[in-house]
């Protein structure tokens, strides 16, 4: 069935849902009409697999970044140094503008679908977790403040790559070298130890 998905996955970065044909996926991954309809249990049940699949690998990405930075860094200046990339990776270049959109193309499909409503919301909730973890992580060491929790600073993160889809779609979108400032901004402010 991991065929079956990576197949979904693919077609769903190059178009709408409403192209996607079960058909067309079994010719493509020789995978039985009957087993995909037995395991996902419709058309609908395929699409909510491959979208959960897809928010999860591309939240995790930015989970791992984070976290080896957190990881290689032994003082808060080498911490800083590191994760300016970061706060750039996050927002720059067009592999993250498509990024932030299918993100946003997900959370709207599941205001409506309550079944992928349960996929996105369980994967939300280990994805959340797993940057708290990082943040907590930077919290022990000394680099992020204590004061405000974990979750809720993971929860900021996110909202930040969520909220930069509203200037993607925008007629005068931000200049990167203006949004990079903001983000550092928000970031020393929201988020870093200024004891340390």
């Amino acid at each position: 069935m991991k065929a079956v998905i990576d197949e979904v996955v693919t077609r769903l970065w190059d178009g709408d849902e409403s192209l996607i044909r079960i058909p067309e996926i079994c010719d493509a991954t020789g995978v039985n009409y009957g087993s995909v309809y037995h395991h996902f249990g419709s058309r609908e049940g395929v699409i909510d697999a491959a979208y959960s699949q897809l928010f999860s690998d591309l939240v995790q990405r930015d989970i791992d970044e984070l976290s080896k930075i957190s990881q290689q860094s032994t003082g808060i200046d080498e911490f800083l140094v590191r994760i300016q990339p970061l706060i750039g990776l996050l927002s720059a270049g067009e592999d993250r503008r498509r990024s932030r959109a299918m993100r946003a193309r997900i959370v709207a499909a599941a205001l409506t679908r309550p079944e992928l409503a349960t996929l996105i919301g369980a994967t939300e909730s280990r994805l959340t977790a797993g940057l708290s973890s990082v943040i907590s992580m930077g919290q022990d060491r000394g680099f992020v403040r204590k004061d405000v929790s974990a979750w809720s600073l993971g929860i900021l993160i996110q909202s930040i790559v969520f909220g930069r889809v509203l200037d993607d779609i925008t007629e005068s979108p931000i200049e990167q070298a203006d949004w990079d400032l903001t983000m550092t901004t928000l970031f020393r402010s929201a988020m870093l130890n200024n004891d340390a």
